[in-house]
């Protein structure tokens, strides 16, 4: 018998190779110049990360909700998670209410059914990542393009918002997603 240590074999990481190709992505404050800030639903959306930024694992969207403002009922097949900085906000998930305030969290599961609103007289803000990435191409095929974050979302006529619904609901199916 030897007293001499024996050396493990080597094994192979369960964790794939580091991608040289992909770059870190630091993204300036939400406010910051050089970001895509986008009208929607009444609010404005900054898109922070993108799939690209993420090989298409997420995206990351600060949402500033002016009050009463947020989508209609809609689904779609992947996860949405909410974490809200500022304000209240009401989500309907499955029919059901929950208020939720400053600094909770919110997942709503694939495919669930869910809306959520401003239930609060001050503007909320909500920092969103959808995963897999690919909700934020539809803010950016349906937003009108504001200058920064805090710019007010462009005036619309009842017909400017009839056609902007009529887009979404032609374009949801593309992104995965459905209005009910």
């Amino acid at each position: 018998m030897s007293d001499s240590p024996t050396s493990a074999p080597a094994t192979s990481s369960p964790i794939p190779d580091d991608d040289p190709g992909r770059a870190l992505a630091v993204v300036p404050a939400p406010d910051s110049d050089g970001l895509r800030h986008i009208a929607i639903a009444g609010g404005i959306y900054t898109i922070l990360l993108t799939g690209q930024d993420t090989d298409g694992r997420f995206c990351l969207v600060e949402m500033r909700v002016p009050p009463g403002g947020g989508p209609p009922p809609h689904r779609h097949d992947f996860e949405e998670t909410f974490r809200v900085l500022e304000g209240e906000v009401e989500f309907t998930f499955r029919g059901e209410k929950v208020t939720a305030g400053t600094g909770a969290t919110v997942n709503v599961p694939a495919n669930a059914p869910h809306a959520f609103r401003n239930t609060s007289g001050v503007p909320a803000r909500l920092l969103c990542i959808c995963a897999p990435a690919g909700q934020e191409e539809m803010f950016l095929a349906l937003g009108d393009p504001v200058e920064h974050a805090d710019s007010p979302p462009p005036p619309l006529t009842d017909e400017q918002r009839a056609e902007r619904g009529a887009k979404a609901r032609a374009l949801a199916s593309q992104y995965h997603s459905e209005f009910v």
